[in-house]
């Protein structure tokens, strides 16, 4: 979340900005709550000075004989009255956080101003689309003789699934292999294996909850007792939510970061607003694999790990010789934690275009506040560490670009060179004799 005391000093300022965001700030909600948290907490500060007071009084008329009985009656109904303002305060202190929850990031100032993804900015582009000489087919109807069942998936879940046999299944794996022993073995990164099933604290610390709750799947644990016998859990949408949280309530070492992580996992995700949109394959499913990466690091280095990430990712798509550009995405079209995106877009023949595979987002300290992840400084100081996660990259959609990218006119599909040592040095995947 946003420094409040940011929010104190510099509201119309921090309006301005979340306005490109297309958020609007919900200053009347904020500014009530601000004065309501002032005057109880004057009327406290008046209290504590008023029995500090009575006690020096008191204690005066004791010495002296001095009658003190309505100092001592009037003192005694003070920690009542304390008691009162600070259940007060309690109460208009979890009203701030709530809204403070609701407000996304702040974006950086080199992001370009817009209010969705026309206003995205590309950056660069690697690689030149092949040139095909015959009819080109989408990764449907190149897998599907190749064992890409969407078919069974949908008699098993409904849409938006994919169940894959053989060669192709056997592709799907050997991309996710390749992925993760690029970034532990040559970018730096420790393999983990998280939960795929998280409490809602873990969801609300990297932003998660409550923003998208609609987009998430969730489960109550221990079957299918009244609404709150058991937490409600959910399944995670990305690595991003455990990998970042590993840190959440600690206060590390400057000299542990930076932490770069990095873990294979289903994702799930309702995606409650993309009806209609990406319904044939598997470039929108409600269950798919990611690699995902991420980083905790000091706060003055958090760009430059940013922008390390990026190339990071891109060396996965150079190694498998697929086409992308890459695009800094504007402040309306930028997730909810992220101060600055990129976006890799791999090339997929059969649409003429490019395809998102893979975001890279620096958070800065908003995660960290949310979790309360902070580090000690060489200099003593406290501070928040800053977040930073990015797809390294999504396995279904580098298995429908290299389909796409590789298929040959006879049906095949020619297997990428780095990915043959995964493939028992399989060259092609083609159709059962």
């Amino acid at each position: 979340m946003l420094d409040i005391n940011l929010l104190r000093k510099q509201l119309p300022e921090v309006i301005a900005r979340l306005k490109t965001r297309n958020f609007d700030f919900p200053e009347k909600e904020f500014l009530a709550l601000e004065a309501d948290r002032k005057q109880v907490q004057s009327e406290t500060e008046e209290l504590q000075s008023r029995r500090n007071s009575l006690s020096k009084k008191i204690g005066i008329a004791k010495k002296s004989g001095a009658p003190c009985e309505d100092l001592m009656a009037e003192a005694a109904s003070v920690p009542k009255k304390l008691a009162e303002l600070e259940g007060r305060l309690s109460d208009i202190r979890k009203k701030l956080e709530a809204l403070m929850l609701r407000v996304p990031n702040l974006p950086n100032e080199a992001c370009p101003i817009g209010p969705d993804d026309r206003s995205n900015v590309e950056q660069w582009r690697w690689g030149t689309p092949r040139t095909f000489d015959f009819p080109i087919k989408d990764h449907v109807d190149v897998a599907a003789p190749l064992g890409m069942d969407f078919d069974t998936a949908a008699k098993l879940s409904g849409s938006r699934f994919c169940f894959m046999r053989g060669e192709i299944a056997h592709l799907h794996r050997a991309l996710a292999q390749f992925m993760l022993d690029l970034h532990t073995r040559k970018h730096g990164y420790t393999e983990c294996y998280t939960p795929y099933i998280v409490n809602a604290s873990t969801m609300q610390g990297t932003g998660q909850l409550p923003k998208f709750a609609e987009d998430l799947y969730s489960a109550r644990i221990g079957g299918y007792e009244e609404e709150g016998e058991h937490e409600l859990q959910y399944l995670i949408p990305t690595a991003e939510v455990p990998l970042t949280n590993s840190v959440a309530g600690k206060v590390l070492k400057e000299s542990d970061l930076p932490i770069k992580i990095t873990a294979l996992t289903p994702c799930f995700r309702s995606e409650a607003g993309s009806y209609g949109r990406d319904t044939r394959g598997m470039i929108r499913q409600h269950q798919f694999a990611k690699v995902e990466m991420v980083r905790i690091v000091p706060a003055e280095h958090s760009y430059d790990h940013l922008h390390e990430m990026v190339k990071n990712a891109e060396e996965v798509l150079q190694l498998l010789g697929l086409p992308y550009r890459v695009i800094m995405l504007s402040t309306g079209d930028m997730g909810f934690s992220s101060a600055q995106t990129f976006d890799l877009e791999v090339w997929l023949p059969a649409q003429n275009t490019y395809r998102e595979i893979s975001s890279c987002s620096n958070c800065l300290d908003f995660q960290a506040r949310r979790m309360g992840a902070r580090y000690k400084g060489k200099d003593g100081k406290v501070r928040y560490v800053h977040t930073l996660n990015g797809s390294g990259v999504a396995v279904g959609r580098a298995l429908v670009a290299v389909i796409e990218n590789y298929q040959n006119a006879d049906g095949s599909i020619t297997v990428p060179e780095v990915l043959r040592p995964y493939m028992g040095g399989l060259e092609k995947i083609g159709p059962a004799a």
